[in-house]
């Protein structure tokens, strides 16, 4: 299974946030820390304000956090929020499917039952616990560690 491009900066992009869970972090910082393109970055924060993951707020003392927190915030939702209904073959697309074998792939009950696994396998994990006691992760993102998220 291959994760869309969207969906790694979204994780990314939240990861962060969490970790500077203390203040409102702009998008050209993470995009510098993250190592992503500041257009890709504008779409996917846009989209998750729209999810409510993400709080933004414009202006010159602008930004953005965390919509709710990190604890509540599921790996496996997020997951399936970004990535919406992105077929992982193309036999389960509806539109352009040219596969002549749909009608007797056994193959393909067996890949859904595998991506509903991968999913469930995400849900008991939480932001928070991506970025709980991850002192490497606050030191590739150049942050003081949250007092919530402990030392």
């Amino acid at each position: 299974m291959r994760i869309t491009k969207r969906t790694n900066i979204a994780v990314r992009l939240l990861m962060y946030c969490a970790a500077n869970s203390d203040r409102l972090v702009t998008k050209s910082e993470i995009a510098e820390r993250c190592n992503i393109s500041e257009n890709h970055l504008a779409q996917v924060i846009n989209q998750l304000a729209q999810l409510g993951y993400l709080r933004t707020q414009r202006g010159r003392n602008g930004g953005m956090s965390l919509g709710r927190p990190a604890g509540k915030i599921g790996i496996g939702d997020v997951f399936r929020d970004v990535e919406g209904t992105v077929p992982m073959v193309e036999c389960f697309a509806d539109a352009d499917n040219t596969c002549p074998l749909v009608s007797a792939c056994r193959l393909r009950v067996a890949l859904a039952d595998a991506a509903q696994a991968f999913y469930r396998s995400l849900d008991g994990i939480t932001l928070e616990a991506l970025v709980c006691d991850n002192d490497e992760l606050f030191a590739l993102f150049q942050a003081a560690p949250c007092p919530q998220y402990g030392r």
